[in-house]
């Protein structure tokens, strides 16, 4: 930016370095030894490390250590569940011998409204940390995070690594997870993972704006090589088309945030030689399901209760419908979300071997799209299209008369334009890009409608 006036117009002060840090060393990393010291201090201090932001730890005593390598039991869980929503403001009503279904459903809105609510007024707060969801759906969401409770996810990162035949272990100075983002402004920091024989982890921003230049961060991963990596498609697709695969060999890859497409799966695990893990959940639920291949998302055993019900009324949909995803999630004892309606679409299926899926699944709009025969088209059916054409994302919209405005990420532009008018039938401004973040910063909604459904 060349204009002074304008340098630093769009500078977020929650992003200057340094502006959250409140706790010492010793309060981060209770157990921490002189190995672990020297580790973050190398990280920190690495000649090519990006511009650390904050600085934060998983604060784990000794006990919880122990307590967190091991998933909690789901023996019970619902019953105890209630109980301890029953002892929040929202739902101090409830009859103690309420059900499930006798809760009313809940929305992202209702924690903004009055998130202290939904925290239970015997809760441990000294266990407390705070995480930030910005969301898609609403205002951004300040969320109380249970210490022990995330500290518990890296365990489950490595869990279902193993589920797949990739095993992660403390192996010598390799970083034990990099967790990427690509945007303008970020949170980056370096910890040590207290549970994990105090290995390295960082949040790093691959946008250019957070290194002294391209080559640093290149070198600084060359050097931590993490065996996990985790990321929304965005970031991890800037890997490749950074031609950082060249320097990094994780154990595992794993997608979240937005929905990762077939095209991008198939170049991330052909690049990489690894297993590539699809992960669905959102802030406020933990995760939900995961799947390692382009089916069904396979329900993960933990604390969590998933319905499909009708997006207007609190009624579930007819077996193998398509609806809006309802959550129960157990796994934050600071926020014992019930019936938490995710603003996410797809059909509750049974797999072979018996366990519970979710099919067909579309975050946010369950948008449908009308034809030129005024038929309605859901989106799952372009999405079925532009990813066997190898589009790597999209950003879809049908005006009110009925003209489609897409943008695509890659893929057979003349293909995705011959397969959409066959679909709808409709006028069509296609427009192909590059690269996924071409797309917009965030995540960006895949479809939009505005004509009456």
């Amino acid at each position: 930016m060349s204009d002074p006036d304008l340098r630093g117009a769009l500078t977020l002060a929650e992003y200057a370095p340094g502006e959250a840090a409140v706790l010492t060393d010793a309060e981060r990393w209770p157990t921490i030894d002189a190995a672990g010291a020297a580790r973050l201090t190398r990280w920190r201090a690495h000649p090519d490390a990006p511009h650390w932001t904050h600085a934060t730890g998983d604060r784990l005593s000794a006990e919880q250590i122990d307590r967190v390598r091991q998933p909690l039991s789901t023996t019970g869980w619902l019953a105890e569940h209630l109980d301890a929503a029953r002892r929040t403001l929202r739902y101090r009503g409830m009859p103690t011998d309420a059900a499930l279904e006798d809760f009313p459903t809940i929305s992202r809105a209702d924690l903004v409204d009055d998130l202290a609510a939904f925290v239970p007024l015997d809760a441990d707060l000294s266990r407390m940390l705070h995480g930030t969801s910005s969301g898609s759906t609403g205002a951004a969401l300040l969320i109380p995070d249970d210490v022990e409770e995330v500290a518990r996810g890296f365990h489950l990162l490595v869990a279902l690594a193993a589920s797949v035949g990739a095993v992660v272990r403390a192996d010598g100075e390799r970083m034990a997870v990099a967790n990427l983002v690509f945007q303008q402004q970020a949170f980056t920091y370096v910890s040590v993972i207290s549970s994990f024989a105090h290995r390295a982890m960082a949040r790093l921003n691959l946008h250019p704006s957070s290194w002294v230049d391209v080559a640093s961060r290149d070198r600084f991963l060359a050097d931590a090589d993490p065996q996990i990596l985790s990321g929304h498609p965005t970031s991890l697709a800037e890997l490749l088309d950074a031609g950082l695969d060249s320097v990094l060999h994780p154990t595992v890859i794993f997608s979240g945030a937005m929905a990762l497409s077939a095209p991008l799966r198939a170049r991330l695990e052909a690049a990489f030689a690894c297993p590539v893990i699809d992960v669905y959940g959102l802030h406020e639920t933990r995760p939900i399901a995961a799947r390692t291949d382009d089916g069904p998302f396979r329900m993960l055993d933990r604390r969590v209760h998933v319905e499909v019900l009708d997006p207007r009324r609190d009624v579930a949909v007819r077996p193998g419908a398509v609806g809006e995803i309802v959550v129960t999630a157990g796994e934050n004892p600071l926020l014992p979300l019930v019936r938490y309606r995710t603003g996410d679409f797809g059909r509750l299926v049974t797999l072979d071997d018996g366990a519970f899926g979710i099919a067909d699944l579309e975050g946010r709009d369950n948008t449908r799209f009308r034809a030129a025969d005024g038929t309605l088209v859901p989106c799952v059916e372009l999405t079925q299209q532009l990813q066997a054409r190898g589009a790597l994302g999209w950003s879809i919209e049908q005006h009110a008369d009925g003209r489609l405005h897409a943008v695509i990420a890659g893929g057979d532009e003349a293909g995705i334009r011959l397969a959409l008018t066959a679909l709808l039938g409709v006028p069509i401004e296609l427009r192909r890009v590059e690269r996924l973040i071409d797309l917009g910063e965030g995540k960006p909604r895949r479809y939009r409608s505005t004509v009456p459904d």
